[in-house]
């Protein structure tokens, strides 16, 4: 048998690697993901691997539900882990060998996760789509972004500080946000209290109720928009700033919030009307247990956003119920006990990124740090 030189069997070596790195998928020879946005508009049948959160499961070309996964079939991705539109969205066909890890009925804590996930770009649930996957892997980051991470660049400046002085830097961070007409808060609340159950409807503070996104004004049994911070401590109205500010502002039935009115909070009263588990009597308001913590927070953000340096009032929280039109809100001991027994949960977490990513470009730091609030009033 004639021997081939070993020059020209090295030949045939790279040949042959280099045919078989040819035919290889697309994530294989290690292609960068591309984005859901993309991946929408190359709907042509080629293998490529997408990079998106996880942001529901897609049961009709037009419907995707965040909680309640009937199956372990299919997902959405989305460039964004707030995304609600459908046009938005890559919609996933997820094959019998990968449901048992990747299935949303078997696994929802996948919502708002990362991942990336290889197969040919093509109409799932007549739906721009990804079908046949070959691959699925964690990506990272979830729902909390690198920017805005906690300990992250967006509170870089924080770090290491405490009392007054963390208080006036995380002013300068936060304050720095865009602002919203009193018109605009209608639309914004119905994005950032979106029922993750039914996303045609939006989750009133404190009666808990959930109801048509289209059932807001001034009639009886609407929805309005409450200032958690009563717009009367300060007598700020509905101007653009503390006015208008999403992340003291929340829907409630019409009448829940004319009964708690501009009422300081604290505990005890008799049971409020139309809202189960809340409380009030003359001078002040407690809310229900799933949302004390979420009102507390709510106004430390609003205490450490307005010190009365860019033309709105200086709000301050203190011990008392009896502020009336003064710029404070009370009780505080009541409130920081309240942070404590009722910690940020993923509906608070959600809507504090939809503000941060969609609307006014700032965060509640209380949601992301909470160990914050004992460091400034503790």
């Amino acid at each position: 048998m004639r021997k081939v030189p070993w020059r020209t069997a090295g030949l045939f070596v790279a040949a042959a690697t280099a045919i078989a790195t040819l035919s290889a998928p697309t994530a294989a020879i290690g292609a960068a993901p591309v984005t859901v946005a993309e991946a929408i508009t190359r709907q042509g049948g080629g293998s490529t691997t997408v990079r998106g959160y996880v942001v529901g499961q897609p049961t009709a070309t037009s419907t995707v539900v965040r909680a309640g996964f009937p199956s372990d079939h299919a997902l959405a991705l989305a460039d964004s882990p707030t995304a609600t539109s459908p046009s938005q969205m890559l919609y996933v066909q997820v094959t019998a060998s990968f449901r048992a890890a990747w299935g949303l009925r078997t696994n929802p804590g996948l919502l708002g996760t990362r991942i990336d996930v290889t197969g040919p770009l093509s109409a799932y649930f007549a739906h721009p789509g990804l079908t046949s996957p070959t691959a699925f892997a964690p990506a990272g980051p979830t729902t909390t972004t690198p920017s805005s991470a906690p300990g992250g660049d967006y509170y870089r400046d924080a770090a290491g500080k405490s009392g007054a002085e963390l208080k006036t830097t995380l002013n300068r961070i936060i304050r720095t946000n865009t602002r919203l007409s009193y018109d605009q808060v209608w639309n914004a609340l119905k994005a950032t209290d979106e029922d993750p159950a039914n996303p045609a409807n939006v989750v009133l503070l404190y009666s808990g109720r959930s109801q048509s996104k289209s059932a807001n004004g001034g009639n009886a049994d609407d929805w309005n928009r409450e200032h958690v911070w009563a717009k009367s401590h300060g007598d700020f109205g509905t101007a653009t700033g503390p006015g208008t500010d999403l992340h003291h502002l929340r829907p409630e039935d019409v009448s829940v919030n004319a009964n708690r009115g501009n009422k300081d909070f604290d505990t005890g009263g008799s049971p409020a009307a139309e809202a189960p588990g809340n409380r009030t009597d003359g001078d002040s308001w407690e809310p229900r247990d799933a949302v004390k913590g979420d009102v507390a927070r709510m106004l430390f953000y609003m205490a450490v956003r307005y010190e009365g340096g860019d033309g709105f009032p200086d709000l301050e929280l203190n011990d008392s119920v009896s502020n009336g039109s003064k710029p404070y809100m009370g009780r505080l001991s009541v409130l920081l006990r309240w942070h404590a027994q009722d910690p940020p949960d993923s509906f608070e977490k959600r809507r504090n990124q939809v503000i941060f990513d969609t609307y006014q470009h700032n965060r509640n730091p209380f949601v992301d740090h909470p160990e914050w609030a004992g460091s400034i009033w503790g």
